[in-house]
């Protein structure tokens, strides 16, 4: 029974709570679950755990500042700071409803849409995108061009900057300066209410008489005691409870502070770029984009070059003994036939002195002296010329084939593939090639 609930209880877990795209099926409208409703304003269920938390903190620091520090301040400054926070948090407690409650939704939507229904699904088929040529297929409306379909509120917002957490509903248009007020307002009552748990607690330790002004402090001859909540229900306290509780509440006000006071310089930053917060974070991921591409092509080059440090080293050889290919060693000349053989011993004593120095850029042939180095008719030098000859007839007798020689004592031999007779050279060059090098023109 249990291995037949598990994988129910295991989808049923799994499932999401909004979705807008269908599931791969063989329909493709299937749905895992019923389509979400659209969410009317920050009071709509479910509450978000970010916006209980804000509601307590504000709670917490006006019983706080009410009741319990502001009473102990003098007469004449009790009055100012009454009023100064006073107005602060009130303006604050105003200007939070509002924003929570006012629905941003874009008049199209606010006009037609039925919050009773549930929401249409989008066929990812027919409509890549939720909003298309400034139309949304969810709400099934037309949209103006600043307007944002929120996955979260299942609607599309006019003038769509943020979904806030802290008020469960979509900073818009509509709310904007609602949101702002009460971002301002708060980071102003807690940097009043910093300064004041920051002199009460000074005082508790420096002057403690400046605090127990008040005539309910008559009655109490100890100087340990303190009274908290009043003037209307006075209650006691000792001193320790008193510097721990200001200790505790500084310490929550400034965290507090620093994040509400980051929030209102990032927007009042956006106010002088007349920006909203999609805009910028659209502007930071085409900006970050690029440096992505440059981080990943820079990564794969940096892989290709340390896989290619650790290929193992070849080293090439050449063997003197083996026969030259023909294709390679083959000596045209003048189109007269190709003549190949092996290397000789003399190019294989230069290849030792090369793999002796390596280091040289240029190597020279010792046994060959410079004014040898003419060239023959058609480009061939001619030393090089005497220097295949030799190695033609030298392959040529330890091939086993024929010499023959012609009427004017050039060899002559037959073709390996016997389709035809290699015919002998030209009697003038025969003749260039037999002189000794100081009789070449």
């Amino acid at each position: 029974m249990l291995t037949f609930f598990l994988p129910f209880q295991m989808n049923a877990f799994a499932r999401r709570l909004r979705r807008t795209a269908p599931s791969s099926g063989d329909c493709h409208n299937e749905l895992v679950t019923p389509p979400a409703h659209s969410r009317v304003n920050g009071w709509s269920l479910p509450l978000h755990s970010f916006q209980l938390i804000g509601w307590l903190v504000y709670s917490y620091m006006a019983v706080v500042a009410f009741g319990i520090y502001i009473p102990l301040l003098p007469p004449p400054w009790a009055s100012a700071v009454y009023a100064v926070v006073g107005i602060t948090f009130l303006f604050h407690l105003v200007a939070h409803l509002l924003a929570v409650s006012i629905d941003p939704a874009d008049p199209s939507v606010r006009a037609r849409k039925n919050y009773s229904l549930p929401m249409p699904v989008l066929d990812r088929k027919k409509h890549p995108h939720v909003i298309q040529n400034l139309h949304c297929h969810l709400c099934e409306v037309d949209v103006g061009s600043r307007v944002k379909h929120c996955s979260n509120c299942n609607k599309c917002i006019a003038d769509f900057d943020h979904h806030c957490k802290w008020l469960n509903n979509c900073v818009g248009g509509k709310n904007y300066w609602c949101f702002f007020v009460t971002v301002a307002s708060a980071a102003l009552g807690l940097l009043v209410l910093l300064l004041l748990v920051l002199f009460i607690f000074i005082e508790a330790m420096a002057n403690p008489a400046l605090l127990r002004t008040s005539p309910h402090f008559d009655s109490i001859r100890e100087n340990g005691t303190w009274l908290v909540f009043l003037p209307l229900v006075p209650l006691e306290t000792s001193q320790a409870g008193l510097l721990v509780l200001a200790f505790a509440t500084f310490l929550l006000a400034l965290v507090s502070f620093l994040l509400l006071g980051h929030l209102l310089g990032f927007h009042i930053y956006l106010l002088t770029r007349n920006m909203s917060t999609y805009d910028y974070v659209v502007k930071q991921r085409h900006t970050n984009a690029p440096r992505e591409k440059l981080e990943t092509a820079a990564q794969s080059a940096s892989s290709k070059s340390v896989s290619v440090q650790h290929l193992p080293h070849v080293e090439t050889t050449i063997d003197c003994d083996a026969p030259l290919p023909g294709k390679t060693s083959a000596l045209r000349y003048q189109d007269k036939g190709q003549i190949a053989g092996p290397l000789s011993a003399a190019f294989c004593t230069e290849m030792d002195g090369l793999r002796q120095n390596p280091g040289n850029a240029v190597t020279s042939f010792p046994h060959l002296p410079k004014s040898h180095s003419q060239r023959l008719p058609g480009g061939v030098n001619a030393d090089d010329a005497v220097f295949w000859r030799q190695g033609k007839d030298e392959w040529m007798a330890a091939q086993g084939f024929p010499r023959r020689v012609s009427g004017e004592g050039a060899p002559v031999a037959q073709n390996p593939l016997g389709s035809s007779v290699m015919k002998p050279m030209v009697d003038h060059q025969q003749q260039q090639m037999t002189l000794p090098p100081q009789e070449l023109p």
